[in-house]
């Protein structure tokens, strides 16, 4: 039993670990039953219906008392006076009729299992000398007293004092294991919950970091496009029609990004075409709504790229891109690919106005960046100054 533990927190037996208990108590029973009502020794038949009689109310009070505190591992007063109870019926039935001695087989572990293990020596203790002190309340300090009774009386203590420490210890031992495994079991369970939190927490970043890179940034350009239109109306019909269509081209890929998000599949561009062609398109856009001359190349020996790792590459670009369109006022930008042995590395360099990286980074393109590449276990970099142009450099091992 652990200490520590609060009464009305202390573990308890099960029944159904109990059962084993139960049929012992029972063979005891039925087995003293028969010895103390065969008709062997001196003691009359009123004395061995007595005797019987006594231990059939200690059956009586396991059965419908005992049980029940000894299974809720209860120490209190009721289990005190339940062993008391016990102590005082077999010394009845030993003093009717000796040979109920051998119902200590069966009541001596109750006494253990009812208070705890120094007052449960001394009930024990008491209630194996209680044949002694019977003797010699009867027949006086006998010859047959000294060499046989007195003892086995002794032996009978230290055996079953020993036993009683071993049960204990064992029991104690059990409780503390029922107690680690449940707590082991919460703790399991706070580590699933907290996992759980955890991935729902990355996913919904990892969704807001594709809305950010597809879908808010298509709006932006279509609100552009529409506001390029808006200032061209009266003057230049052919200059409103090409930023209506560019309007159109990109709400209708917003529309299928929206589609794949939903279907949690890759990237539109990346279902229809390569990354390098996913790219050049991104490239093309930007020449062709901001009027940004953008550059792209490819190096080294292409290869397939795990689905993923496109993922991020791609949406490297356009987060890249959208800051140029956003921020940067530069007049060129240039986009090079290169596939190494064991890497792939994207540069996305331009000349415009640049920024202070050591300043505060505000809104989730940077971040959101960053996060989705050290989720595939790559690096990216950010290297710029004031009117030195910006370079972002990603490199991912694949």
């Amino acid at each position: 039993m652990p200490a520590d533990l609060p009464v009305d927190q202390q573990p308890h037996v099960t029944d159904r670990a109990f059962w084993y208990w139960d049929v012992y108590f029972a063979v005891v029973y039925l087995a003293v039953t028969y010895l103390i009502l065969s008709p062997i020794g001196p003691d009359s038949a009123a004395r061995r219906f007595g005797a019987a009689a006594a231990f059939a109310v200690i059956a009586l009070l396991y059965v419908f008392i005992g049980r029940r505190l000894l299974v809720g591992n209860h120490h209190d007063w009721r289990a005190i006076t339940y062993a008391a109870a016990n102590i005082v019926l077999v010394t009845v039935a030993m003093w009717l009729a000796p040979v109920s001695q051998w119902s200590l087989f069966g009541v001596s572990p109750i006494l253990f299992m009812s208070v705890r293990l120094l007052p449960g020596m001394f009930m024990v203790a008491t209630t194996m000398f209680a044949p002694v002190i019977l003797t010699m309340v009867q027949d006086g300090p006998t010859p047959a007293l000294l060499r046989t009774v007195l003892p086995v009386a002794a032996i009978g203590t230290g055996f079953s004092v020993l036993i009683g420490v071993w049960i204990t210890r064992v029991v104690a031992q059990s409780f503390e294991r029922a107690e680690l495994i449940t707590r082991l079991e919460a703790s399991q369970a706070e580590v699933g919950r907290l996992s759980h939190e955890a991935g729902v927490t990355a996913e919904r970043e990892r969704l807001a970091g594709e809305i950010h890179d597809t879908l808010a940034q298509g709006f932006t350009s279509i609100v552009t496009l529409v506001q390029a239109a808006e200032s061209e109306l009266g003057r230049d019909e052919a200059q409103v029609r090409k930023h209506l269509s560019l309007a159109l081209r990109t709400a209708r890929e917003n529309l299928a990004e929206s589609r794949a998000l939903v279907a949690a599949l890759a990237p539109e561009e990346l279902t229809e075409s390569s990354l390098t062609d996913a790219i050049r398109r991104q490239a093309a856009r930007l020449t062709e709504e901001t009027g940004v001359a953008a550059d792209f190349d490819v190096q080294g020996d292409k290869r397939p790229l795990p689905t993923g790792v496109e993922v991020v590459l791609l949406r490297t670009v356009q987060e890249s891109l959208s800051n140029v369109r956003k921020h940067a006022q530069a007049s060129s930008v240039e986009i090079v690919l290169s596939y190494q042995d064991s890497s792939v590395v994207l540069l996305v360099t331009d000349d415009g106005v640049g920024f202070d990286t050591a300043g505060p980074a505000s809104g989730f393109g940077l971040r959101g960046m960053r996060s989705r590449v050290e989720h595939i276990g790559g690096s990216v970099s950010v290297s710029s100054s004031p009117g030195a142009g910006t370079t972002v450099e990603l490199e991912v091992w694949a």
